[in-house]
């Protein structure tokens, strides 16, 4: 393991500094919205792309650290995250959907992600699927039923060029990234993100608990068939949805549940 002066090298997080328990936005900015909802916020430490912040819930510290964008900085993250001791792990972050039935503003819960990233491969062979942790999906889902909001559970696709995804036909290798999009669609992926399949193989090879929750952006696929695309920012409902979940986890573990 690689320190700074006693603290994690990237992260700046040292033992002591968090529990089990953290959420992961992409966003700097959105941390301290999301420790809000956690009781008795404080920021911990910032470093680069990297901001923690902390809090409690159900007695439990739960604490919030950005991982920046794409899956080499997600993947630092999470690893310099376990080495200071947590376990349990919630992306919330954006999506563009793929899916006619995904609409902006919805949710997306990623049982899975389409490996279409380089991340991965330095941890796993190709064969080895990137999956959501099921005990974290499933609250996800059962929080986002509580508060009555739109949530699609399945399969996503995470890539490492977000122009190569809005403007493909424009790159040299336009023919390759058009038609893989094409059989993504036609293979049903909920939507497109950058992070989730970096977190998911890299959670599975350190032995950790990862799930996500996405807020939907908007649809460039129903964008590109005529259909409405209303363009959603928002994230708030992806954090109700994270903090509900991980209290739904933390009680589980303390009753002895956890599977």
């Amino acid at each position: 393991m690689i320190y700074n002066q006693g603290s994690e090298y990237h992260i700046h997080v040292k033992q002591g500094d968090i529990g089990k328990y953290v959420i992961l936005p992409g966003d700097p900015g959105r941390c301290e919205a999301i420790a809000k909802q956690l009781e008795q916020p404080e920021k911990v430490v910032q470093n680069r792309e990297y901001t923690t912040w902390r809090g409690r819930l159900e007695g439990e510290i739960v604490a919030v650290t950005s991982t920046g964008i794409g899956g080499p900085s997600a993947a630092i993250a999470l690893e310099e995250l376990v080495h200071v001791g947590a376990d349990t792990f919630i992306r919330v972050g954006t999506c563009g959907g793929y899916h006619m039935e995904v609409l902006g503003g919805d949710l997306v819960v990623p049982t899975g992600s389409i490996r279409m990233e380089g991340t991965t491969k330095e941890y796993m062979p190709i064969e080895f699927p990137a999956v959501a942790n099921l005990e974290i999906a499933n609250a996800l889902v059962q929080a986002a039923k509580q508060k009555g909001y739109r949530c699609h559970a399945g399969v996503v696709e995470s890539k490492d060029s977000f122009y190569g995804e809005h403007e493909g036909a424009k790159k040299p290798v336009g023919y390759e990234l058009e038609n893989k999009r094409r059989a993504w669609v036609m293979g049903g992926t909920l939507a497109s993100e950058m992070e989730t399949a970096a977190l998911f193989v890299v959670g599975a090879t350190l032995g950790v608990r990862v799930g996500a929750v996405l807020n939907v952006m908007g649809n460039q696929i129903r964008r590109d068939n005529g259909l409405d695309d209303t363009i959603v920012y928002d994230t708030d409902r992806a954090i109700e949805v994270a903090v509900e979940a991980m209290r739904q986890l933390i009680c589980e573990r303390k009753s002895g549940k956890e599977g």
